[in-house]
């Protein structure tokens, strides 16, 4: 994360070029542009002026520009002597070798030296008005606890902590916790069911768990201890289950559990980070708990939902929390883009300075929407571009010099230290611009993932392999003429609903294990609030008669019981047969097509095994679309 003066950003907005636009404000810092406004380590750079050239530097001098940043912004316990050691091409990736640093230190330790009683957290709890602060030193000491309480159970560094928690101070202190003892966390989202959630404990090899009796969002509860006692059945390296009281509902208690006391919290004010994404994925982790309290920032636990109570949720907070970087995805965007501009205008929202996007690609309605009512057409909107796999932000509008344009929908500018490039079908760098390819980044950067977790063949088959000598991130990417990226989805089948990225096989795999069920294909589709809905292709099994409404519920049902509500099909239609080559492959490009209605682009179907198919899809799909 990238923070300079205090998350203090002045930004500037233009007119679109591309497309056919509306025209934006410009909104112009005072007094000119220096390269240290970017990042203090700037200075010792010599003859690097302004933000082109620092970018330049970043990527051509990039030990330098990393060590630079390494030395100044994080304390070591022993200083590193080797900046890099990587070779993209064996997913050989070292950095900062002989060094030693502790992240917790360096987000908590490190504050509280400076400024013990800055308000670390805002828990802005799902009982509107309820929101709960909390200092840096009453994190540290939270943190503290409970990674002695770890310790005392047997977690020692290198094992691996399972966190299933809502959004709260003791979840982040958790996190924090496990990274202060040496021990990995495998945060899970709370959404997840038991299956799910067994499945990842079992990956992790964990032996403790961190839950709560209950989670509330939204007005609901949910049973997060039921969820953990059904999945840690089927888990037997787990020792212990440590809970959390949300609520004061009793929950069983067995042997294995351990009740976690409670801790006390403060009132204080303090400068605002407002990410409303969930721990549980890894927006969280980089911009809820990590990025910010590595700056020194307060930043948002945002427990509840966009539209709990209302509508206005998201903007009442912002008014009464004093809210000045606002961090949401498009998904929420669009929803409440839905209820009118009336939920925004009646609540203050002046204290706002920058609007993020993250998750996914902001189409222009929303973005312009976003700008023109939220950010009353004075807060730039800048739509974030980065995974998982990447850390951190790695394409963003800014920062940038202060009267540069911002282009709605579009990532647009490399961030200090990345280098992206587009490769074509065949492996070749595609140089020029006004182009699309495959996103590739071209050279090693501190934040990136280093392996998959007992599985590094994986990682170096997915990541390196198919660009050797480049990190494949498995989107495409258009750049226009004046240089800008622009994400263009997934070349994988991986479907983004909402933010939350899965793939179309796990999907599959539930749906097929439906008894009536043959066989199925599921693709992701275009959806105007979603970002993107699932569509299933079904398959019954011969002789197999059974009412539709009921195969719907049952595929519903066994879908959020093994993964999650968020992953059940929006559609679901019923054919004879999928749409598959000679050797068996099914065709997802012509569902695709089938589905956005682009027939033109269906292309030969003669190497089909079955062309005939693919009518009846269409046929099948004109229904569902008439209903």
């Amino acid at each position: 994360m990238w923070l300079p003066s205090r998350f203090s950003f002045k930004f500037s907005v233009s007119a679109l070029r591309r497309g056919v636009p509306p025209s934006y404000p410009h909104v112009v810092r005072r007094g000119g542009c220096n390269t240290a406004a970017f990042m203090p380590e700037a200075a010792g750079f010599e003859g690097v002026s302004g933000r082109a050239a620092l970018q330049e530097f970043s990527v051509s001098n990039s030990e330098d520009f990393w060590a630079a940043v390494a030395r100044q912004r994080l304390s070591w316990i022993r200083p590193f002597h080797t900046v890099q050691d990587c070779d993209l091409s064996r997913g050989r990736i070292k950095w900062f070798q002989g060094g030693m640093l502790n992240v917790s230190v360096n987000c908590l330790d490190r504050q509280v030296h400076i400024c013990p009683e800055r308000v670390a957290l805002i828990w802005e709890r799902d009982e509107r008005g309820s929101e709960v602060r909390y200092t840096y030193r009453q994190l540290l000491e939270m943190t503290c606890r409970v990674g002695n309480l770890l310790k005392r159970h047997g977690v020692r560094k290198g094992d691996c902590v399972t966190i299933y928690m809502p959004t709260c101070p003791l979840a982040v202190a958790s996190m924090l916790a496990c990274a202060r003892i040496g021990a990995a966390h495998n945060v899970v989202f709370a959404g997840f069911s038991a299956d799910a959630l067994a499945e990842r404990i079992r990956d992790a090899q964990s032996s403790i768990v961190i839950t709560m009796n209950q989670g509330v969002r939204g007005g609901k509860v949910t049973e997060l201890k039921k969820t953990v006692d059904t999945a840690v059945q089927s888990c037997p390296t787990v020792r212990h289950v440590f809970v959390a009281m949300r609520t004061e509902t009793l929950v069983p208690m067995t042997d294995r559990d351990v009740l976690m006391d409670e801790y006390v919290f403060s009132y204080h004010d303090g400068d605002v980070f407002g990410c409303v994404a969930d721990i549980g994925w890894i927006t969280g982790h980089s911009y809820i708990v990590y990025g910010p309290l590595a700056n020194g920032a307060t930043t948002v636990l945002f427990e509840s939902t966009p539209v709990y109570p209302d509508p206005g949720r998201y903007w009442e907070t912002v008014e009464r929390l004093k809210i000045n970087q606002f961090y949401g995805a498009p998904t929420a965007i669009r929803l409440l883009l839905k209820y009118g501009d009336q939920w925004v205008n009646k609540y203050d929202r002046s204290s706002l300075k920058t609007l993020g996007s993250v998750g996914e690609p902001i189409n222009t309605e929303a973005w312009e929407w976003y700008h023109r009512v939220v950010g009353e057409g004075r807060c730039p909107v800048v739509d974030t571009w980065w995974q998982t796999e990447t850390g951190g932000i790695c394409i963003a509008p800014k920062p940038s010099e202060p009267d540069e344009e911002i282009v709605p929908g579009m990532a647009m500018r490399p961030f200090f230290g990345i280098k992206p490039v587009l490769m074509d079908t065949e492996g070749k760098v595609l140089t020029a611009n006004n182009t699309s390819g495959a996103l590739c980044i071209a050279q090693p950067w501190p934040g990136m993932a280093r392996t998959i977790h007992n599985n590094h063949e994986r990682f170096i088959e997915t990541y390196c392999q198919p660009y050797p000598g480049y990190f494949f991130t498995g989107d495409g990417a258009y750049r226009s003429p004046k240089g800008y990226y622009q994400i263009t989805g997934r070349l994988d089948d991986v479907i983004n609903v909402s933010g939350h990225r899965i793939g179309t096989a796990e999907i599959e795999d539930v749906v097929n294990q439906c008894p009536a069920v043959a066989e199925s294909a599921v693709i992701g589709y275009s959806h105007d609030i979603k970002g993107q809905g699932i569509y299933a292709f079904v398959v019954l099994k011969k002789n197999m008669k059974i009412k539709e409404e009921d195969l719907y519920k049952q595929l519903n049902s066994v879908v959020s019981e093994k993964i999650a509500k968020y992953a059940c099909p929006d559609f679901i239609l019923l054919v004879k047969r999928l749409p598959k080559t000679r050797s068996g492959k099914i065709m997802r490009r012509v569902l695709r097509k089938v589905v956005e209605s682009d027939l033109d682009s269906l292309g030969d179907l003669s190497t089909l095994d079955d062309p005939a198919a693919v009518q009846e899809i269409i046929e099948g799909h004109a229904k569902i679309s008439m209903k």
